[in-house]
């Protein structure tokens, strides 16, 4: 069987050896944008990001096994591998949440201990006190989205002291999460909560979800971290919150825009933390996505036996 291996996966050569050990000829694919002197045709299995971005799937017959190196589903048809198809279909779960739930903790605590201006005053040799710090212990924090990475959000809140609610269509099991709301009643969590995190992905039903009307729910104060899809968020509601006092602060890794533009509020804002969607970013995200790759390609291979 044929295994296309494209350059989003970033294994290296033993890597790519061990997974050659289990049946596969490897077809490697650097760039996924680029055209690739490829039978597409004749893949059976495929690990990649963004491929069909720029390549149809139709192009590839005899596919049955994908395994994404992204968490969320947003860049592939999974109508048409799913339901049209029968692919089997894998998304990178758990290879990114620690890195990413260590992320929300720190741009809160950022926000909360006032370190912009703490660092500004560094580089100015300024020594000046900041009474309006704030203390993160006994606040709550909303998690919207419990899966890996709303899961691992919540076990480090939870470290501080907090009440984590978690929304989502199903309640999730963890004992991190103290309360459960369902999706459809998110306007009854977010008055309750003083930092509100998106882990949610981003699908027709959540494009855009978070606008002016869930905005005027959000507690007086309260800090948004999305760590999700930037199309999530309304940027320009977004915007108003934050300028009206109706939100306190914002984490910010990702965007309705990548990258975000320059003239974009958002990059001036004493209160907003902008990253380039970097939380997902640690050196052991690597051996965390090649041992799940080559555990479901096992699968997979015994399978077809």
């Amino acid at each position: 069987m044929k295994l296309l291996v494209t350059g989003a996966a970033h294994f290296n050569e033993e890597q790519l050896n061990t997974l050659a050990s289990l049946g596969f000829e490897i077809i490697e694919q650097k760039d996924e944008s680029a055209g690739a002197d490829i039978d597409y045709s004749s893949i059976d299995a495929a690990v990649l990001n963004g491929l069909f971005l720029y390549h149809d799937i139709s192009e590839f017959d005899n596919l049955k096994f994908i395994q994404l190196t992204s968490a969320g589903l947003d860049r592939v048809p999974v109508d048409d591998i799913i339901a049209d198809r029968g692919i089997k279909l894998f998304n990178a779960k758990g290879v990114y949440s620690v890195p990413m739930a260590e992320y929300a903790v720190t741009g809160v605590l950022a926000l909360y201990k006032k370190l912009n201006c703490f660092y500004d005053n560094q580089k100015n040799h300024s020594w000046i006190k900041d009474r309006t710090v704030k203390e993160l212990a006994g606040s709550t924090v909303a998690v919207i989205g419990c899966g890996s990475v709303g899961t691992e959000c919540a076990k480090r809140f939870k470290a501080f002291d907090i009440y984590v609610i978690g929304v989502d269509l199903i309640k999730p099991e963890d004992s991190s999460f103290d309360e459960f709301v369902f999706i459809d009643g998110i306007e009854n969590a977010l008055p309750k909560a003083d930092v509100v995190i998106l882990t949610l992905p981003l699908t027709p039903q959540t494009e855009g979800m978070f606008g002016k009307k869930l905005f005027s729910c959000f507690k007086k104060d309260s800090v948004l971290v999305n760590i999700a899809r930037g199309k999530i968020v309304n940027e320009a509601d977004l915007i108003n919150a934050l300028n009206n006092g109706s939100l306190g602060g914002a984490v910010l890794d990702v965007f309705e825009n990548e990258p975000l533009e320059d003239n974009s509020e958002l990059w001036n804002m004493k209160n907003v933390i902008v990253t380039p969607h970097n939380s997902f970013v640690s050196p052991k995200n690597s051996e965390r996505l090649f041992n799940l790759t080559y555990k479901n390609l096992k699968e997979f291979v015994e399978e077809e036996k």
